[in-house]
């Protein structure tokens, strides 16, 4: 980083002092937008949720209180061949996973098709255009509408979206990526993190009932 770059950081982060803060730039409106439409989901009591490679935090997000959530973590578990029997969760979660699915996007879909019961949820988040990041590789991006083909067949796609705008990139160069978003309506970080540009998605999502 350029020592320009450092003092807008600093200008940043100094703006921020005290003030209550939440996700960072690249989760925080589509996190907002997941609450909101979480009253919308069937919220049976105690659901068995499977949560793929620590994605624990989006049941959370939804407002899951579930009776069992087992994790689904790779390397022990792969998304295309999971090691579970037929119908036995009433939700699947999974954050910022797909694009690292090493293999065909569809057979995971259709892994999560085979497991949920009758009626169950899937919660997928994704991205678009992003860098390339491993932990350990990379394979795929997904606009809302490839989401939408993956789950063409689900009995609903109750919600299918996606969130970024191409100013972001500028207070990522300026090392805010991983700083929380202040909830302060008037801060310019705010305001960036929540303009939306279609044409530009760098996070994707999709909610699907099988």
């Amino acid at each position: 980083m350029t020592i320009y770059r450092m003092l807008r950081k600093w200008a940043w982060l100094s703006s921020m002092v005290g003030l209550a803060r939440g996700p960072h730039i690249t989760r925080y409106f589509m996190y907002d937008r997941l609450k909101t439409i979480a009253p919308q989901l069937p919220h049976k009591e105690g659901p068995r949720v499977l949560s793929i490679s620590h994605s624990n935090q989006l049941a959370d997000l939804i407002g899951l209180h579930p009776s069992e959530i087992i994790p689904a973590n790779y390397p022990e578990h792969n998304f295309l061949c999971l090691d579970f029997p037929d119908a036995s969760f009433d939700y699947i979660v999974s954050d910022q996973v797909l694009e690292h699915v090493e293999g065909d996007p569809y057979q995971a879909i259709r892994e999560c098709h085979r497991l949920l019961r009758p009626g169950g949820i899937a919660l997928h988040t994704t991205c678009f255009i992003n860098p390339v990041h491993g932990v350990p590789k990379d394979f795929w991006r997904f606009t809302p509408d490839a989401l939408s083909l993956l789950h063409q067949d689900w009995s609903e796609i109750i919600e299918v979206g996606g969130w970024g705008n191409f100013n972001v990139w500028s207070a990522i160069q300026d090392g805010l990526r991983f700083v929380g978003v202040p909830h302060a309506k008037w801060h310019p970080l705010h305001k960036l993190a929540v303009r939306n540009d279609l044409a530009w998605p760098i996070v994707t999502w999709v909610i699907a009932r099988k």
